[in-house]
């Protein structure tokens, strides 16, 4: 499962800037602490126990973006529980991936939460990767207000700096879906690789680092024909929402998916060098959030994006073989249901058929395992078939 680089170690996480816009309410810029060194900062190298520690408290090693919760957080109600033979069967795959906890909401019902590894319901759980689809929705949200008057719309009419590199003549759309045809490396054992390299590029006076970066990038295929994962176009595509709206990440989160979500917890999302949130990784919030998140998606996370929004943006928009395929930063799965997904086994599973969402977040003792996304499609199976 492609997903975020923690070369992310050098340049965001040595970061102390500040965010670029107008301080608003309820929004809190933090920075890195200065005892934090660069070995705190190598995410893919700490091992098993540092990870559960520090998944947990992000914000104490990175500069980022703080929203604070809703005023009126959502509540669910108690649901039925599953039977004792699915709990056992959950019970295994959930020690088998080293899940720091679960969220089960059917019909607007919680039917299972369960937290792990000392993780509690008052603490917030890195993304990774499932900061992608929060992305996505913001970039919804800004169609919505008209601020992006198409997905047709080049990418160059909100970033112009783009104009002549790789990206030109590319559409927002295709940025969304990943088919821009730029050619890219996200091999996250290359420490060579793009994604290892993108946020360690010096910034550059009035533009992102993903713009900047993005011009040392070149064209492999027409815009449109080509799949090939990138975590640097959802930071453009977040570039794009922040250009359009005139705000950062988080604080146009705060209005368009904490308060209508009803989140419980205050959100936290990482800044690189430039002070802007990385729209391709790494926010942190609550597991009860995450499940608000999935349940408001399953809802039609209304009012913030036009309606029957992910129709398309859950929908195997990129047909990727064997059931699965990819939207608007939302994977789709077989059998017809989609989802937020992030290394070290972070998910937020939408599944409109059952009226189900399914919240996951995770310590795999790898960031990757092909044994492991096995595994928890043997669970995400195993809840949606249950009784």
């Amino acid at each position: 499962m492609p997903n975020w680089k923690l070369a992310l170690g050098a340049a965001l996480l040595a970061s102390c800037a500040q965010a670029n816009t107008v301080p608003e309410p309820q929004v809190r810029e933090t920075r890195q602490p200065d005892s934090v060194t660069l070995e705190d900062q190598q995410v893919l190298f700490w091992d098993d126990a540092t990870r559960a520690d520090r998944f947990r408290r992000m914000e104490d090693y990175f500069a980022g973006t703080e929203v604070a919760a809703a005023p009126d957080p959502r509540r669910f109600a108690a649901g039925e529980p599953f039977d004792a033979a699915t709990l056992a069967q959950v019970d295994g795959y959930l020690a088998e991936l080293n899940a720091a906890g679960i969220m089960v909401i059917q019909d607007g019902k919680v039917r299972l939460e369960k937290y792990r590894l000392g993780f509690g319901p008052q603490q917030r759980w890195t993304s990774f990767s499932v900061a992608k689809s929060f992305t996505s929705t913001l970039l919804g949200a800004a169609v919505k207000d008209g601020h992006i008057a198409s997905l047709s719309d080049p990418v160059t009419d909100y970033l112009p700096e783009l104009a002549g590199t790789a990206y030109d003549g590319v559409t927002v759309e295709q940025v969304a879906t990943m088919t821009s045809g730029v050619a890219w490396n996200e091999d996250y054992a290359d420490p060579d690789s793009d994604v290892a390299r993108m946020l360690m590029i010096a910034p550059r006076e009035g533009e992102t680092q993903s713009v900047t970066f993005a011009r040392t990038l070149a064209r492999e295929a027409p815009a449109g024909e080509k799949w090939l994962y990138k975590t640097l176009e959802t930071n453009l595509l977040g570039d794009i929402v922040a250009a359009a709206t005139g705000r950062s990440l988080a604080a146009y989160a705060k209005d368009k998916i904490v308060d209508p979500a009803g989140f419980a917890g205050d959100l936290f999302w990482m800044t690189d060098l430039t002070g802007g949130n990385v729209g391709g990784c790494c926010l942190s919030i609550r597991l009860s959030d995450y499940a608000r998140m999935g349940q408001w998606v399953l809802e039609g996370a209304q009012p913030s994006v036009p309606e029957g929004w992910f129709g398309r943006a859950g929908a195997p928009m990129v047909d990727l073989g064997e059931g699965h395929g990819y939207g608007y930063q939302w994977w789709s799965y077989p059998g017809g249901f989609f989802g937020g997904q992030g290394i070290f086994g972070q998910y937020v599973i939408v599944v409109p058929e059952r009226n189900m969402v399914v919240a996951i977040v995770s310590n795999y003792r790898v960031a990757t395992d092909a044994g492991l996304a096995e595994t928890r499609m043997k669970l995400w199976r195993t809840l949606i078939d249950a009784r």
